[in-house]
């Protein structure tokens, strides 16, 4: 009883967070990744691409693009329709228009436990073979949206093969752009010029991202409370795992999830985890 009022009166106040509990309207788009996937940077290249008008910043992202592990449930409903809003959750049926972005977890963990120490969940000196061992076992905190596999998988192998979803590798993002952000715009439903694919592209490099952090961080919701030492935007490259992690640890992560990682396209080394070498350990 106490439990449901003080959830009432979190909604009445706009101070609850959505996540699953929000709205879900006919018309929505949802861009939804597994966190550390590059889904703020596609946020951003969608709105360059749907907003051109609009100077897109980390201080009207929210706005634009809103995510629903930032936003109260109030919030979102006030956001115009039709809307886009981005989501780390597991599968949900009710979604009707989903982006799905993955991102090879080799490369991920690394981002993310990065992403940990920014935030302080984390100490600097917590080993990245320990942290390997919590991303592969789902004991992240995350938790509550699966681990990497239980993410992904709920989404590849219900939606893969239907018109309303739309599959892209952060590797394919980052290697050929315009030819991605050609397939997000065929799938919003819009016929951009090539000059404006190019603005949305350069808005949304992240040479500019990391600048509008450095300027804007202390007025987005995502980095006003966290550590500035350690920038939200990373390195926005790939595979950094092979001269980052050892054999050890990529192998770990390749027994896991092997399977669905051949399926989305990436290579297993383990049998040349020799190979690797750590400089972090």
């Amino acid at each position: 009883m106490i439990y449901g009022i003080k959830v009432i009166f979190k909604y009445l106040l706009g101070t609850d967070i959505a996540d699953r509990n929000l709205a879900v309207y006919p018309d929505d788009t949802f861009v939804v990744s597994y966190p550390r996937s590059g889904n703020t940077w596609t946020r951003f290249l969608i709105a360059n691409l749907v907003f051109p008008s609009e100077s897109v910043t980390f201080t009207n992202i929210e706005r634009l693009i809103p995510d629903t592990s930032s936003q109260s449930s109030r919030a979102l409903k006030r956001t115009p329709r039709p809307r886009i809003i981005k989501s780390h959750t597991y599968f949900d049926p009710r979604y009707p228009r989903v982006l799905y972005i993955v991102r090879d977890p080799r490369d991920l963990v690394l981002s993310y436990y990065n992403f940990q120490r920014k935030y302080r969940q984390l100490a600097d000196d917590y080993p990245l073979a320990d942290y390997v061992g919590d991303f592969v076992n789902g004991r992240l905190i995350s938790s509550g949206w699966g681990s990497w596999g239980e993410n992904v998988a709920s989404w590849i192998y219900t939606r893969q093969h239907h018109g309303s979803f739309l599959l892209l590798r952060y590797e394919d993002m980052k290697s050929d752009t315009e030819r991605e952000l050609k397939r997000i715009a065929a799938f919003l439903g819009l016929k951009p010029t090539p000059e404006r694919l190019r603005q949305a592209i350069e808005a949304s490099s992240p040479e500019r991202m990391r600048e509008m952090e450095r300027t804007q961080s202390d007025q987005w919701v995502a980095t006003k409370k966290h550590r500035k030492d350690i920038p939200f935007v990373g390195t926005a490259v790939s595979g950094r795992w092979q001269s980052e992690l050892t054999g050890t640890l990529v192998s770990k992560i390749e027994s896991t999830w092997g399977d669905l990682m051949s399926t989305l396209g990436y290579p297993l080394v383990a049998s040349e985890g020799s190979k690797t070498h750590s400089v972090l350990q």
